[in-house]
């Protein structure tokens, strides 16, 4: 068995996101994750606790410099009509000292906000989009 290399461990920094097949280079932070839906079991003479999956849920974050009107662009004209906007968003992170690289699809993305607008004096201006999903696709995975 190879000897762990502290220069295997992912580097954020060579991470990628584009959302409806646009990259977006300004993705200060980006998170996906699924959040698994349970329901309590109990069995006649068993004093355990045992759970059936119900279903599950996506949700995560993305978070922009504030560079373009992200949020408003992709957002606003829509949800002032009442239309929820169709957006797929692709993730990849690909740190060239890595064993591989990981890359998913994640569809049915719902925002539940975007800021209109929001600075503050002599600090760097940045968006953070939460969303949800209700699909996604394993691209691309690191091996053992």
């Amino acid at each position: 068995m190879e000897k762990f290399k502290s220069n295997r461990v992912i580097n954020g920094t060579y991470g990628s996101v584009w959302v409806n097949n646009e990259k977006w280079l300004d993705v200060e932070e980006f998170e996906a994750k699924v959040s698994i839906d349970y329901e309590d079991v109990n069995m006649a003479e068993d004093p355990a606790t045992h759970k059936k999956m119900t279903g599950w849920t996506g949700e995560g974050s993305l978070k922009v410099k504030k560079v373009y009107s992200r949020g408003a662009k992709l957002l606003a004209a829509d949800v002032k009509k009442g239309k929820v906007p169709e957006v797929n968003i692709v993730g990849k992170l690909a740190d060239p000292d890595a064993f591989g690289s990981e890359r998913m699809a994640i569809k049915e993305v719902t925002f539940s906000e975007f800021m209109l607008m929001q600075f503050a004096q002599k600090t760097v201006g940045t968006e953070e989009l939460p969303f949800a999903f209700a699909d996604y696709d394993l691209i691309d995975l690191i091996s053992a």
